[in-house]
């Protein structure tokens, strides 16, 4: 009874008054669940210590699977710019909700999907809830939507990415078509990569293998730790029972 009388307060007011790694924002109060478990600093406070460490005043932030825009609202008060995408059509209404609530204007929010090609694909979540952190092109439920799809020469060729700092990549298992195409831009620029690995949302007999070419497509960059900051080796990330787990890794030249 007391969760839903604050639920309906949040959305009588219009917003839930919340922070972020400290940093106090106003958020939509359809997520209040969420937005209290990141304000209480138990959501992924390893990547708001990359954001840190690797946004400033005079760089710019590519955020590649923003969902309803936890590390777009913090990037963007590190940031000089921040670019971000998010396909969902109902995390993407959030994440607009989001920056308007904060009268935020150094983003640049696309509710569109990278991909190889510009066109339409079926994407869906895990869970079978519209907007949640989970929708994926790989999944592709009767419950999904469509998602429109641009490739990212398209994307690069429009816009000046010279001064992008950090690349935050997470897109539930859609990194193993999508980021290979970034590599002219990543090998040119050098930016400092997160990547969340969802290879057991592959099928079994293409995880270690896919994995494999991905990492060595991504070779020239000199360092790669785990999102603790740890240092990794290449040959411990492809470990059978290491592909069967969810792995984000930082690398940086």
């Amino acid at each position: 009874m007391l969760t839903q009388a604050r639920k309906m307060f949040y959305r009588a007011r219009g917003y839930y008054a919340g922070n972020l790694n400290g940093e106090p924002f106003k958020l939509d109060p359809y997520h209040s669940k969420f937005w209290r478990k990141a304000s209480a600093g138990a959501w992924e406070p390893e990547t708001f210590a990359v954001l840190d460490q690797y946004l400033s005043p005079d760089k710019d932030y590519l955020d590649i699977g923003a969902w309803i825009g936890p590390t777009v609202l913090y990037g963007a008060r590190r940031a000089r710019h921040v670019w971000c995408f998010e396909p969902d059509p109902t995390a993407f209404r959030h994440l607009a909700w989001n920056l308007d609530l904060n009268d935020i204007r150094n983003v640049s929010a696309f509710g569109v999907a990278l991909s190889d090609k510009f066109g339409v694909a079926r994407m869906a979540s895990v869970r079978g809830e519209p907007g949640d952190s989970t929708s994926s092109l790989l999944h592709d439920g009767a419950h999904g939507t469509d998602a429109l799809t641009i490739a990212w020469e398209q994307f690069e060729i429009a816009n000046d990415l010279s001064g992008v700092s950090l690349v935050k990549m997470d897109i539930e298992g859609a990194e193993y078509a999508v980021l290979p195409t970034l590599i002219p831009f990543l090998k040119k620029y050098r930016p400092t990569l997160l990547l969340s690995l969802h290879a057991p949302l592959l099928p079994e007999q293409e995880r270690l293998s896919r994995t494999k070419a991905l990492l060595q497509s991504l070779s020239f960059y000199s360092t790669y730790s785990d999102d603790k900051l740890q240092l990794l080796k290449i040959k411990d990330l492809l470990k059978p029972e290491k592909t069967d787990q969810y792995k984000t890794i930082l690398l940086q030249e």
